[in-house]
Formats: C-alpha cells, sequence, structure tokens
C-alpha cells in the first residue's frame, strides 16, 4: 500500500464528514486507506463514518488521549509506505497526494513535507513553514514579531526546505516516523508538530515546504484560541525547550518564567461579529432547503463574479471539485470581508470558519 491517511478527530463530526469526502476524492487513483481515529468524542462523529463510510478504518478510544498518543495509535495500524498526518478540519484538493507522493519521491533523505495551507476565507496560513524556534524567536512571537519565527527565506509560492512544519497536515515515510519514534507523548496538544520535526531534522533528514498544492484548514475547530489553549500552548513551549535546549538552572527559570510572563500578560483575541448582506450560491442548482434555512436570502450563480464586501458565498461540492473551491477562496481572499461556506457532496449542511479564535458555523438545512 502506498498511502495511509491518518485523521484524529475530536467532536467535530461535520468538518471530519467533508475532510472525509475530499480525502475519498484525493486517493481515487493511489492505492490508500484512512484511518480515523476518535478522541471519545461525544458528538455523533464515530456514527456518521460508520454510516457514510465504511471502509474507513474506524479506531474509537475510550478517553481523550490528546494529539501525539492519539495520532501514533493510528499510524501503528497503518500498511502504507508514506503516512500524511491529517486534521479533521481540513479539505484537499482531488490532486493533492499524488503531487506530494510524486515530489517525496524525488527527495533524498526525505523527512516531512508540507504543504500550502490556508484558513476559512482563503488567507495563507504562514505556519505552513517555520524556523527552529530558538528561545530569542519564539520570545519576539509571543510579543507579536513573528519575522524569526517563520520560514521568510521562501514565499508562500516557493518549494523548498524548511525546518517545522504543522500537525494539521504532514506527509512522510512510515519508516522515518518509526525511526523516530513518533510523537512524544509528553505533548498532550500543541508543540508535538515542532517536536517532531525537529527531531526528524536532527536524525539527518530533511523537511521540506510544497507549495503547488493548497489545503484548507479551518483551524478555529481544532485550535480554539481560549484559556485553555493559551495554558497548554505555553505549557508544551516547556517541555520544548527543557528537552531540547537546557543549559543550565539560569537558563531554565529564564525560559520558564519568560514563557509564563507571556501567557499571563498576552492580548486576549478579540471577536467580531460577521456581517452578511447577501448569500450567493455557486451551482448549476437553487437549493431550496438551504434557500429556506437562509430565510430566502440567496442567490444562484454558475461562477464566481464581482462582489460587495460582507457576501458570503457557498461552494457546492456536487457542482465544482474540491480542487475549484480551494482555488475560488484563495482568489477572492483578496477582496475582504467576503466569507466562505462549503456544501459538501451529498450533505444536507454547508459549513465554514471565519477566524482561528471561535467555532466554525455549521447550518443544516
Amino acid at each position: 500500500m502506498k498511502l495511509s491517511v491518518v485523521i484524529l478527530n475530536y467532536n467535530v463530526r461535520h468538518f471530519l464528514e467533508l475532510c472525509l469526502k475530499s480525502v475519498n476524492e484525493a486517493i481515487t487513483n493511489i492505492d490508500a486507506e484512512i484511518i480515523v481515529v476518535d478522541n471519545n468524542s461525544e458528538d455523533e462523529s464515530c456514527t456518521m463514518v460508520k454510516e457514510l463510510f465504511p471502509d474507513i478504518i474506524l479506531i474509537e478510544n475510550k478517553e481523550n488521549f490528546g494529539f501525539s498518543k492519539g495520532n501514533n495509535i493510528g499510524v501503528k495500524k497503518a500498511k502504507g509506505e508514506y503516512i500524511c498526518i491529517l486534521n479533521p478540519d481540513t479539505v484537499v484538493a482531488e490532486d493533492t497526494f499524488i503531487k506530494l507522493l510524486k515530489f517525496s519521491e524525488s527527495i533524498d533523505r526525505l523527512g516531512i513535507v508540507g504543504c500550502k495551507l490556508i484558513n476559512g476565507v482563503g488567507r495563507f496560513l504562514p505556519e505552513s513553514k517555520r524556523n527552529i524556534p530558538y528561545v530569542s524567536a519564539a520570545y519576539k512571537k509571543m510579543l507579536g514579531n513573528s519575522k524569526k519565527y517563520y520560514a521568510n527565506h521562501l514565499t508562500e509560492n516557493e518549494t523548498g526546505k524548511v525546518d517545522i512544519l504543522v500537525g494539521a497536515f504532514m506527509l512522510m515515510k512510515k519508516s522515518v516516523y518509526k525511526d523516530i519514534g513518533g510523537f512524544d507523548e509528553d505533548y498532550f496538544m500543541y508543540g508535538e508538530d515542532i517536536d517532531l520535526s525537529y527531531r526528524v531534522l536532527k536524525s539527518g533528514y530533511q523537511n521540506y515546504y510544497f507549495a503547488n498544492t493548497t489545503v484548507v484548514h479551518f483551524k478555529g475547530e481544532s485550535t480554539l484560541k481560549d484559556k485553555n489553549y493559551a495554558r497548554r500552548f505555553y505549557g508544551a513551549m516547556q517541555i520544548f525547550y527543557q528537552k531540547h535546549f537546557k543549559k543550565n538552572v539560569l537558563f531554565d527559570l529564564f525560559v520558564f518564567i519568560g514563557i509564563w510572563f507571556v501567557y499571563f500578560f498576552r492580548k486576549t483575541p478579540i471577536h467580531k461579529i460577521k456581517r452578511v448582506n447577501k448569500y450567493v450560491l455557486i451551482s448549476d442548482k437553487m437549493i431550496k432547503g438551504l434557500k429556506t434555512s437562509l430565510h430566502n436570502n440567496l442567490t444562484l450563480e454558475k461562477k464566481v463574479g464581482n462582489y460587495d464586501k460582507a457576501t458570503e458565498i457557498i461552494l457546492d461540492a456536487n457542482y465544482l471539485s474540491y480542487k475549484e473551491i480551494i482555488n475560488i477562496m484563495q482568489n477572492a481572499s483578496v477582496v475582504r470581508k467576503l466569507t466562505f461556506r462549503i456544501l459538501p457532496n451529498n450533505s444536507k449542511f454547508i459549513l465554514g470558519s471565519d477566524n482561528a479564535i471561535s467555532r466554525g458555523e455549521v447550518i443544516t438545512f
């Protein structure tokens, strides 16, 4: 088997359904499998997988083991030569894995490959490619200066070597994953992708950012920015520095005091209320149930046009390919205050996420 896609899920049933539908399209011509590891979700995620995707391997954990252990459990079941660690709040294009596998097979001593990630409004996510978070760079990032934290030697459209990749999308050979021991289970959530990327580099492999395919990462679903996020994120930084950069007692004290100083005096994200004046459905037919749910404030168009601000574009995956949907989101993102919702193929809901500090929106019809 060529590829195993491992998706760790926790309480994002609708986003998981969209993700799985896009992945299914992307592995049509690949000898591949999908493994969903559920960390004891309280929603209907597992029921949905069993009913809609009976061929997918589903592992139902009886407790929430966190990101590292959950993914390690999934990889142990994987049969593929390559594995892809994928978040459930993502959408891949039909040719994403084909392109990445072709690229991967051309590289010697390949470590991890990441790709271009955009958020739910089509904007590039700079964490797609990062540098090693040495103390000075990490502090500046925590205080709002991210110039040295991100891998700015490459533009978002340039493929090349980078140090650190993001856990929302990581493709590598399973042999490499096993060689370095997988994710460190000392991390519950956050920081484990930095740690894995760094250990891959230290083991003599090279990580790459691949710019020629784009994946949507809604982000707000899996990294909700509340007080628990902040506590876990800065706690993960403590683990990382103690593990990899421990020098002496005074240095450790300086790092830990600095981390907690930033934690307590960090700025609270401000969530702006979204305003939608107009809904536009990009499809070949009007969907009556959806129009009713949106109080008849919905127009039908077969292609994206020029819209006023505060327009929400609904992209129908029964009409558009997932690659077309992703391209539309990227190209239209230059127009500020446009938002997007996706209607998965053969589904009765639309969903999307406009920022990383609040839950995404799901509208059923």
